[in-house]
């Protein structure tokens, strides 16, 4: 069950406020508890990381939600695109490479396969900002919890979190020995399998952890080129960490991790052959398309799960890095760095024309491409006691990124002379910033919320194509070389005010000023109209929002409602070459947010928990940039941002209780829904998808005695079939992308404790 607000206790040793390390290093023995369990006579509460020091989450004057590693398994959802389906302020674009992929937030986000973009949404995991969106698509193994932090959080989070935060936790280790085993299968030949164990090698001075994860899918869609079943996976991975306490003092961890990705998934699957245009609502039929799936087998429609492919369309990703956090206390205050390199190595091929064979309208083209990116990042920070008049969270940020890419497409005509063009490009990045966010307690219960993040972005690029033909052909433009650089100054700052009415109810204000930076629209078809950067993305946002628990925690009900308003807004449009669609990032304008969130959690009875999550989110262009040569028109002022659903709701409900001294039954079920969603910035009708709601049940049986527990899962109970993204093809039609419950399923989830 999500709890936004309310959650199983995770408690994060970090920059605390505890009055030594030895009580961060006890706290690393965390424990999952009931939110209502009582300890000693105190009731517990949930504890986050969002203002980079532990703090009571009902306290934290930040709109966020809190998505546990139980909730993940008894979901069967272990990457943030299934996650973000039980968080109604978040939505995620999938693609069939994981460069294309992206994060939402309150319908704002950066859609973009350049290199020299950053995302609108921050993702951290264990204190190390990921720099490219595709990075943050690999499975979460041996997660703890995920925080998503609504609005911006520039301040502490960086440049890059003008929409939002992910903060992914990772398990820490404990002193005491622990080992686990999960064995998971599901219909559709989907498996998991993963171990981990935990526990002092050094005592009082030593642990550790480590785990390894082993899945699969076989996919749901089907390949009637070559009879194969497609849009699967293959994961592979291991994550450890150690934790050394030299004094009571210090604490250094060590944290490393991989994870290789081979994600088989189509490039869209044909709902239509026809196009719908935005404003007149034209229909144009592809008549050759048509006639090319027809003697293919395919037939477009939005219940279509068949594609012909002779190219095989998978992207493979090898995911890992390195960090050092050292810990030190200096008196009250708490100095903590983080040092840290991250590589992501992404192969992917794509069957660009989306056919198994030409035909005299409908070329053959296939694309290959390759990525090399690294990052090295240092974070020093210090946290001052709280209690006094000012308490603050300050410090000094690094990040240094290096992208080296190449990119193949090959054209063969009907009956014609083939074509190719080979793409070498890359960017390198600089991003120096100084932060500090504090609290200005004018009484114990009334202060001022000030934060500012003083930075710097250089950013270098460099691109050259070739190509056998002198002219453009379909999907290829000719020779072209050029490079870059740009240079920019900016600020974040955070301000408000919050006032506690009592220990059970909080109120807050904040005003906020984000910033992203500068980028190029560095991509295979780069031309010259490409080569200026673009500015800036700058945003300001209000947020007033309200924290409530009553009869003793049996009832959280949290509210928040936000306006958001961006300017210079980074994002895709849509363009095309010799009659290919290919994407454009510009300035596309101004554009804005505004709505209301809730979040409430109940307990009525003894053993049953309800909780309610919805978002209204009223995300708009306020204004335009038409780009000189858009193929489609621009008048979409005044429509939806791209994944912005009107409105988004989960309603869940658990209702777990002991049966006797030995076995403890848990009976569990959600029902999200959410409205019409656009999932173009064209406005274009034929790329809408319709409100859906998806029913989740799960019912578990735990036999403590032998520390086991079974969990019986069924994702979609009553098979609604959605898209999780519709564009067009790239030589014409609809296509979707089905996500992996489009259909209904079933399987099982088996853990051992040791």
């Amino acid at each position: 069950m999500l709890f936004a607000g309310l959650g199983f206790i995770t408690v994060q040793a970090a920059a605390s406020d505890s009055p030594s390390l030895q009580t961060s290093k006890n706290q690393i023995n965390h424990q999952k508890l009931n939110p209502f369990t009582t300890l000693s006579g105190t009731e517990e509460q949930v504890t986050v990381t969002v203002r980079r020091r532990n703090e009571p989450l009902q306290k934290v004057p930040i709109a966020t939600s809190v998505f546990t590693a139980k909730e993940a398994a008894r979901n069967n959802v272990h990457d943030l695109q299934g996650i973000f389906q039980f968080i109604p302020s978040a939505n995620f674009r999938t693609s069939a490479s994981s460069k294309d992929r992206t994060i939402f937030i309150r319908g704002i986000g950066t859609i973009s396969t350049s290199p020299g973009v950053e995302p609108s949404v921050s993702t951290v995991v264990d204190g190390v900002v990921l720099a490219r969106s595709g990075q943050a698509t690999a499975d979460l193994l041996d997660l703890d919890h995920l925080e998503v932090l609504r609005g911006p959080q520039g301040t502490l989070f960086g440049k890059n979190a003008s929409a939002g935060a992910i903060n992914i936790v990772t398990a820490a280790p404990t002193e005491a020995f622990h080992a686990h085993a999960d064995a998971s299968y599901f219909s559709g030949d989907e498996y998991r399998l993963s171990a981990g164990a935990s526990g002092t090698l050094i005592p009082s001075k030593l642990t550790a952890n480590g785990s390894f994860l082993v899945g699969g899918y076989t996919g749901n869609v089907r390949n009637v080129y070559n009879s194969e079943t497609v849009n699967g996976y293959q994961h592979r991975g291991a994550r450890t960490k150690l934790a050394w306490t030299p004094d009571d003092q210090t604490r250094v961890s060590l944290g490393l991790d991989y994870m290789y990705s081979n994600d088989a998934v189509p490039n869209g699957v044909f709902s239509s052959t026809s196009h719908v245009a935005y404003p007149t609502g034209t229909v144009t039929n592809n008549a050759a398309l048509a006639q090319a799936l027809s003697a293919e087998g395919i037939n477009p429609s939005s219940n279509n799960t068949r594609v012909s492919n002779n190219t095989l369309s998978k992207s493979i990703d090898h995911n890992g890095g390195a960090s050092i956090t050292l810990d030190r206390k200096f008196g009250a205050y708490t100095l903590t760095s983080i040092s840290a390199y991250r590589r992501w190595q992404n192969t992917q091929d794509q069957d660009y024309d989306q056919l198994s064979q030409p035909s005299p309208s409908l070329p053959q083209l296939a694309d290959h491409g390759w990525l090399d990116f690294w990052q090295a990042s240092q974070e020093v920070r210090i946290a001052s006691p709280k209690g006094h008049f000012f308490d603050y969270v300050g410090g000094l940020y690094y990040l240094h990124t290096s992208d080296s890419e190449t990119y193949d497409r090959s054209l063969q005509p009907y009956g014609g002379t083939s074509t190719s063009g080979h793409a070498n490009f890359g960017t390198t990045g600089n991003n120096y910033a100084a932060f500090a966010e504090g609290n200005l307690n004018f009484t114990k219960n009334f202060r001022a919320i000030l934060g500012l993040r003083l930075l710097r972005d250089d950013l270098d690029y460099r691109f050259n194509r070739t190509s056998t033909s002198a002219t453009a052909v379909t999907g290829i433009r000719p020779d072209y070389s050029s490079n870059g650089s740009t240079a920019h100054n900016g600020y974040v700052d955070r301000i408000g005010l919050q006032y506690d009415i009592n220990h059970n109810i909080h109120t807050y204000f904040t005003y906020s000023h984000g910033y992203k930076g500068p980028a190029y629209n560095v991509f295979f078809n780069m031309q010259n109209t490409d080569s200026k950067s673009l500015r800036p993305e700058q945003n300001n946002s209000f947020e007033i929002g309200l924290k409530s628990q009553f009869l003793h925690r049996r009832i959280i009900a949290n509210f928040a409602a936000f306006i958001e308003d961006f300017s210079n807004y980074q994002a895709n449009f849509l363009d095309t070459v010799a009659g290919a669609t290919v994407t454009r990032l510009i300035n596309a304008g101004t554009v804005s947010s505004k709505g209301v969130e809730g979040d409430i959690t109940a307990r009525p009875f003894r053993y049953l928990t309800v909780g309610s999550n919805f978002a209204y989110t009223y995300a708009t262009v306020d204004h335009f940039n038409c780009p000189a040569g858009a193929p489609l028109s621009c008048n979409v002022n005044g429509q939806p941002l791209p994944f912005a659903p009107r409105w988004k709701f989960v309603l869940n409900a658990d209702y777990t209780r002991p049966l006797n001294d030995r076995f403890t039954l848990s009976l569990d079920s959600d029902y999200t829904w959410q409205s019409r969603t656009q999932y173009s910035l064209t406005e274009t009708p034929d790329t809408i998808q319709k409100a859906y709601g998806i029913w989740n049940m799960s019912t578990t049986i735990e036999d403590r005695k032998h520390r086991l527990r079974l969990t019986l899962i069924m994702r979609n109970a009553i098979n609604t079939h959605y898209a999780s993204y519709m564009g067009y093809g790239s030589l014409g039609g609809v296509v979707n992308w089905l996500p992996r419950d489009y259909g209904r399923y079933g399987g099982f989830t088996l853990h051992k404790d040791f």
